[in-house]
């Protein structure tokens, strides 16, 4: 017995077998979790249906996150299949690639800030206010990704800080309006990972760098590690928590300067 046997989980933003949703759909599989994905456009359709089938799902859904109407026709279709969910993943994260190369103040638009904070936050709200008939009576788990970002300020990361604290703030008015109903909603807050969406951030490989250096672990952290914490705080083991952010990042968000960085 796995510790999601039993769970029904909707996974929202895989988008290859580098994104830390991958990693996130695997690890539920392996811990016994029946899975349900949906993807954007029929290219990445063709992709994430081809990785459904790895853990035995044929439940893909089309859904543009702007989009309400495209969310409520995903648990309309879902719930053709199944009669409730117990989890949902929310790993979607977007800005105009223009708002992620330069001085913040510079270059961002009304629109970039508009977009960043639609797509990375409020659809998280829209997929939980779409979801809420179908996790009632379940002791439903929402989970979402963010990034130290949103707490300290990071080159070139810019309007997306913004997004993914507006996404945090949301986690706990969320469990706030959910909690009632046995619904917890938490994130995880991961260290950087080379994902396709980290790949649009300018520097990127020099921010893993300098993470590893200053972490007390001397690492950076694996999409694995994340998946393996998400595993816990969706299962009954973690019942007990709800509106938190829970950092899985070798320790880096606690450390203002490294031993080596006083170094000459």
């Amino acid at each position: 017995m796995g510790l999601l046997s039993g769970k029904k989980a909707l996974i929202v933003g895989v988008a290859s077998k580098h994104s830390i949703a991958y990693a996130i759909a695997d690890a539920f599989h392996r811990e016994g979790a029946e899975l349900a994905f949906t993807f954007q456009g029929e290219k990445l359709g063709e992709r994430v249906k081809k990785m459904a089938a790895e853990w035995e799902s044929d439940l893909c859904f089309p859904c543009d996150v702007s989009s309400d109407e495209e969310i409520a026709q995903v648990f309309t279709e879902l719930n053709k299949h199944w009669d409730g969910i117990n989890i949902i993943i929310h790993s979607v994260g977007f800005a105009p690639a223009e708002e992620l190369d330069g001085d913040y103040l510079n270059i961002t638009t009304r629109e970039g800030f508009r977009i960043a904070h639609d797509i990375s936050a409020y659809s998280f709200v829209a997929l939980a206010k779409a979801a809420r008939p179908m996790l009632k009576g379940r002791n439903g788990a929402l989970l979402t990704l963010t990034y130290h970002g949103s707490q300290q300020t990071l080159p070139n990361y810019n309007v997306m800080g913004l997004a993914k604290a507006s996404l945090e703030a949301s986690v706990r008015y969320l469990a706030g309006s959910l909690g009632p109903e046995g619904i917890r909603v938490n994130s995880i807050s991961a260290g950087p990972i080379k994902t396709l969406a980290a790949s649009g951030i300018k520097s990127f490989r020099k921010m893993l760098k300098k993470n590893a250096e200053r972490a007390p672990l001397k690492r950076n952290i694996t999409a694995a590690e994340v998946a393996n914490s998400a595993v816990f705080l969706c299962s009954d083991m973690a019942s007990g928590i709800t509106a938190q952010n829970v950092y899985v990042d070798g320790g880096f968000n606690t450390c203002a300067m490294s031993l080596d960085e006083m170094e000459d």
